[in-house]
């Protein structure tokens, strides 16, 4: 899916009424199946733009073109269908279920979609199969490491066979060494499905690994140049 934001603002109000302009014009233009890294300061804006990006909000002007589609256009009820049928999303502090092992927690986007549950099962179980945890299938988190548990994360991103998936820090709470495998999973699957993944990291050997890099900078993106 080719992704086109241009002129993209979006403002909040603080506890005491002043307005903050968060986004303030942000263009960028992503090509199907790519991978991009978006990096700079806490407080800069990255996840206010990932969670426009991913429908999740709203914002307050510009274009926001998925597939030829503007989503700006949609209903509640019109993005909340898109964004389950071709958006997933990986969060840094994983946002399982504690209550359902990782077989169920991948299922449930599936499931939400109306799929039979014979078929999200096995759909499931390969995924799992895919990120090295078959035999942690029924395991509740809180059996599984911080590593397993976004391993799951990424799982779930993918049941409803997405065309992109929106990371935000999705190593951020793993040491060095999970992290990168966490990264090498993502980057793999990436080229087996040609899904296009936009992440926000602070980590900028995990960022040099994807295609494309930008810093958010006083609310746009500016492209880096890779050495």
């Amino acid at each position: 899916m080719q992704i086109e934001v241009s002129n993209l603002h979006k403002s909040y109000y603080d506890g005491e009424g002043r307005k903050l302009h968060i986004l303030k014009g942000l263009d960028i233009e992503v090509n199907s199946g790519s991978t991009v890294a978006i990096v700079g300061a806490s407080g800069t804006g990255k996840s206010t733009f990932l969670h426009t990006l991913g429908t999740l909000e709203s914002i307050d002007e510009g274009n926001l073109y998925i597939d030829g589609k503007n989503l700006t256009d949609f209903s509640r009820n019109q993005a909340a269908k898109f964004r389950n049928e071709s958006i997933g999303f990986i969060f840094q502090f994983h946002q399982l279920l504690n209550d359902f092992n990782s077989l169920e927690n991948v299922m449930i986007p599936s499931l939400i979609h109306g799929d039979t549950v014979e078929l999200v099962k096995k759909t499931a179980f390969d995924l799992l199969k895919k990120v090295g945890l078959s035999e942690r299938a029924f395991h509740k988190p809180s059996q599984l490491s911080g590593g397993e548990q976004q391993r799951v994360a990424i799982a779930r991103a993918l049941i409803n066979k997405p065309r992109i998936v929106l990371a935000d820090e999705p190593t951020g709470n793993l040491d060095k060494e999970t992290g990168e495998q966490v990264m090498d999973i993502l980057l793999r699957l990436n080229k087996e499905n040609k899904t296009t993944f936009i992440m926000i990291t602070h980590n900028p050997s995990l960022a040099y690994k994807m295609q494309f890099q930008y810093r958010m900078e006083n609310g746009q993106l500016h492209m880096i140049a890779k050495k």
